[in-house]
């Protein structure tokens, strides 16, 4: 259990700087490194940016006791929605490559060629880029260690909004 002297304000805040961490580690890792992210990559990165804008709204707002609560609803389903996906590319990882779907189109070629919900769609299915691991620390994928930081914070954000008071 934290201390007593960490608020909601300290956890979101938290969450937010952690969040930002990881999206400045995946830019360095795509533009120092050269690793490429697939759309599954992409659609991840999309909710650690959105879970981290919520820990900084929630953190700038420093709301009371429902609208902790409130924060801390919408960044656990943010945290589920985003660890649904990386659930999915971790299983795409570990199939065998035979059974790998083929490789799809770039992500500016969905969005250019297709109607939005179907881009959507082919963006959250993954594909075969999807399930090469090109990158990994202690035995365990990108995506792994996201879907990792997703169940720590979904665990983070719901005691922060039913702890008991203090």
């Amino acid at each position: 259990m934290l201390p007593a002297w960490i608020r909601s304000r300290h956890v979101f805040l938290g969450v937010f700087i952690v969040t930002a961490a990881m999206m400045g580690f995946g830019f360095w890792l795509q533009y120092a490194r050269g690793l490429e992210p697939c759309p599954l990559c992409m659609s991840q990165r999309i909710f650690i940016v959105l879970l981290g804008l919520t820990g900084l709204a929630a953190a700038v707002h420093g709301p009371r006791r429902l609208g902790v609560r409130i924060y801390s609803a919408f960044a656990a389903l943010l945290c589920v929605a985003g660890g649904s996906i990386s659930a999915r590319h971790v299983w795409l990882q570990s199939l065998p490559p035979e059974q790998a779907p083929a490789c799809g189109p770039d992500l500016a070629y969905m969005f250019d060629a297709f109607p939005l919900k179907d881009a959507l769609r082919l963006l959250l299915r993954g594909d075969g880029n999807c399930a090469t691991v090109d990158w990994s620390f202690l035995g365990l994928s990108i995506p792994a260690w996201t879907l990792a930081a997703f169940a720590g914070f979904a665990l983070l954000v719901a005691w922060t909004g039913w702890r008991p008071r203090v």
